[in-house]
């Protein structure tokens, strides 16, 4: 099975096996309450600095955390994808600190395009559920050519931001793509599509590390994957509001 979710892949199933059976075997209602204890940190903690940011009475901190702070999660995101046992220890950790990252960057957002937050929360969890529920009744099939070109589209997607901070860094802004304009809605467009098309292959992929028993900790591992996703995808859906709302 192969997933274009850096987090997740086959590889991550052939470093498990040396885990302990005793510890028992990765299962779906496992993986849903991971998940689910995972998301509810994140929430707390994009709760906090959303509301601290949105009083305005924001710590000089939180400018630092913005510029530097995805760093944290970055690191912690990781050692986890290196190591899938740390996963029940680091996965609680990334998702407080990215938490608290997304809740100020969600505050800037709403401070200037009033109820985008929440419109962009939904339609994530919308996303979110009409995809789980094609993948379910078999409307979505994961096929290897299917997840070749989502592998592809994301590792392009993932070199072209990588390209553009970098470039960033000199002073070099890349026209078009990052703005209001067509082409810059189209764009994020796209990548809000191929973000949704990727929670089709975490699915696929917790469904098969419960048929083939992979170790308990692949819970936390799979749980994590997943919010990585989410994250991503709820991001594009707020950067593509704003663009949609900037013309207005």
């Amino acid at each position: 099975m192969r997933t274009s979710n850096p987090t997740l892949g086959d590889h991550v199933f052939e470093r498990s096996r040396t885990g302990n059976a005793a510890d028992g075997v990765m299962t779906l209602n496992g993986t849903v309450i991971k998940t689910a204890i995972l998301t509810l940190l994140l929430v707390t903690g994009a709760s906090w600095s959303w509301k601290i940011a949105l009083e305005g009475n924001a710590p000089s901190w939180f400018g630092t955390a913005l510029t530097f702070g995805w760093i944290v999660p970055l690191g912690v995101a990781l050692v986890i994808s290196f190591v899938p046992k740390t996963a029940p220890a680091l996965a609680p950790l990334y998702a407080i600190t990215k938490g608290v990252i997304i809740g100020i960057i969600s505050a800037l957002y709403e401070k200037q395009f009033g109820g985008i937050v929440l419109t962009a929360v939904m339609i994530t969890c919308g996303i979110l559920f009409a995809l789980l529920a094609a993948y379910m009744t078999g409307m979505i099939k994961p096929t290897e050519n299917f997840k070749l070109g989502i592998f592809a589209a994301t590792g392009g997607i993932a070199l072209f931001y990588l390209a553009a901070w970098v470039l960033g860094m000199f002073g070099i802004q890349i026209p078009g793509l990052f703005g209001n304009g067509w082409v810059g809605i189209a764009f994020s467009g796209f990548v809000v599509v191929i973000a949704a098309l990727n929670l089709v292959l975490d699915f696929d992929f917790i469904e098969n590390g419960c048929a083939s028993g992979a170790p308990k900790h692949m819970e936390w591992y799979a749980a994590f994957g997943l919010l990585v996703t989410l994250v991503w995808l709820y991001l594009e859906i707020l950067r593509l509001l704003a663009k949609l709302r900037s013309r207005d």
